[in-house]
This record gives structure tokens, C-alpha cells and sequence, in this order.
């Protein structure tokens, strides 16, 4: 199983005709993804590795009934495509741009929630149902289909991880970036709630960084909520305390959201926190086995 999207689930991108968007839309069609429409303004009629072109996110929907949507849209116009996809239905909205001004950012996500819809990002390489369906920019290679459910705010630090799980044979269930602007749609707990819910989903990683409490928020989580083991890894043991390490949620604000009180939240919790991206694939192993 999986959670969020399956083989089923079916995709439209908005902006295909960029150069992002129709490179991504090739990649996704190479893993399996159900891409059914994209949308440019001022460029209906096309077609972007086959799949045709629309004007709007409402004709793209009518005309082929999608559930999702991915957006490769620069971030000033950003809310009003999202506004778009959650006006004309769609329920898994993919924000692919980083930097979405901030109140920007906060409509879409009270609209989504307005709409019953799941927002993943902004800010994210996107979600992946390993084997099944890909709405993102992560590369293919590396998300084969396995017991291990994968939660992260990086995403390069996501792909290293998941790319030394597959070369000890390891896969994964569902993989989803939650993102790394100061606002986004889906949280640790979210997703965690998610995994532990789900059947196929054996254990879980979770790739975390300094800044911000969501790290501290989960730990309590699974530690109320959770009966699978986790493991996590979280980035930016090093950074100096007051400045912003990469994301724009990695900011370290007087006293909260250390390296060290994240690890010791979680390692609290029963969760076993890898110092090195190596060491994950290990502990996953472990944790399999019920050790």
C-alpha cells in the first residue's frame, strides 16, 4: 500500500510547457505516473511528451477528471494557480516553488483546508509512492518498492538516505517531502499518522534539521501514538546558533530548535537518531529484525 497517491491517481502539471515543468513531466511518465493534462495559459492545444495542453486547471479537470497536481509556477503566481487547483477540485496539490511570500503561502493553505485538500510543500522535491506513482522532481533511480515509509524537510539529504537504503536492498512504501519554507501544508505528525496507519509500512525514517520545534513535536507524537520503530537523521549538527542554514524553517531562535534538544526529544521517545546518513541503512536493518 501506500499513502497519499497510488497507480491510480491522476496527475496534472501546471506550467508543463517550462523548461522544468516538461523535463519533470518526462520523468514522472518514466516512473509509472498517471500525468492525464497539463496547463499553460496561452498555450491550450499543445502537447508536452504527449500529454495534452490546456489554458486552465478548471478544462484540464473536466476535460480528464485528475485528483492531483504539481505546480511549476514561479512563486509571485504561485497562489493563484493553487487557488486555481483547489477551485477545479484537486486534493493533492504539490507545490514545487520555494520562497511563496509568506501570507501568499497561509491563504493556500487555509483555502486547502477550506477544500478538504492535502497541500505537500511548498519548497518540496514532492511525494513518491515507490513503484507506483512519482509527483516531483526526486530522481527515479533510487525509490524502489520496499517496507521502510520516509518523511524529510531536505530533500538532497532524502535522496543520500533513500539511496543507501537501495544499496543495501532496502525500499521504501510512500517517501514525501513536507518542504522547506517557513509555511507549509503537511507536518511530521501528519505523516507520521499516516505510516502508522498504513499495512505496508514497516518502519520509519524521519530526516529532520535544526530549527523550528516540529522535530521536538513529533518525538511526543510517537511517543503517544506510535507502535512502529522510527529512525532519524536530522542535518545541521554544526550550524552556528541565530543563522539560517539552508531552509527558510532551519533558523535557530533563542534557544529552541538545537541540534541537541531535537536529539535528545527524540532519542527520549524511543527513537534511534543516526549520526551519519551511512549509519541509517544499519539501524533500519535492526529495526526490521526486531532488534
Amino acid at each position: 500500500m501506500s499513502i497519499y497517491i497510488d497507480e491510480n491517481t491522476r496527475v496534472i502539471v501546471q506550467g508543463i510547457t517550462g523548461r522544468q515543468g516538461s523535463f519533470h513531466t518526462g520523468q514522472m511518465l518514466s516512473y509509472g505516473t498517471n500525468i492525464v493534462a497539463g496547463v499553460s495559459p496561452g498555450k491550450g492545444g499543445q502537447a508536452v511528451e504527449g500529454v495534452p495542453v490546456f489554458e486552465t486547471a478548471f478544462e484540464a479537470v473536466e476535460k480528464h477528471a485528475a485528483d492531483a497536481s504539481i505546480l511549476f509556477i514561479p512563486a509571485p503566481f504561485a497562489r493563484d494557480a493553487a487557488y486555481e487547483a483547489l477551485e477545479a477540485g484537486i486534493k493533492i496539490l504539490v507545490l514545487i516553488p520555494e520562497s511563496i511570500p509568506l501570507h501568499d503561502a497561509m491563504d493556500i493553505m487555509a483555502h486547502a483546508r477550506q477544500k478538504d485538500a492535502v497541500v505537500v510543500g511548498p519548497n518540496t522535491f514532492g511525494l513518491v509512492s515507490s513503484g507506483s506513482s512519482k509527483i516531483g522532481i526526486m530522481p527515479n533511480r533510487y525509490f524502489v518498492p520496499g517496507p521502510v515509509g520516509v518523511v524529510s524537510r531536505s530533500g538532497t539529504l532524502c535522496y543520500e538516505i533513500v539511496g543507501h537504503l537501495t544499496e543495501h536492498g532496502i525500499g521504501t512504501t510512500t517517501v514525501v517531502g513536507m518542504g522547506g519554507d517557513r509555511v507549509v501544508g503537511l507536518h511530521f505528525i501528519d505523516v507520521l499518522k499516516k505510516f502508522e496507519e498504513d499495512p505496508a509500512t514497516e518502519t520509519i525514517i524521519l530526516v529532520g534539521e535544526i530549527g523550528g520545534s516540529a522535530e521536538e513535536e513529533a518525538a511526543a507524537y510517537i511517543t503517544s501514538s506510535i507502535s512502529k520503530p522510527v529512525v532519524a537523521y536530522l542535518a545541521g549538527k554544526s550550524a552556528p546558533p541565530g543563522k539560517r542554514m539552508g531552509h527558510a524553517g532551519a533558523i535557530i531562535e533563542r534557544g529552541r530548535g538545537t541540534f541537541e534538544s531535537k536529539v535528545e526529544a527524540l532519542n527520549e521517545a524511543g527513537v534511534k537518531v543516526a549520526d551519519l546518513p551511512t549509519k541509517v541503512p544499519p539501524l533500519i536493518k535492526d529495526a526490521l529484525a526486531g532488534k
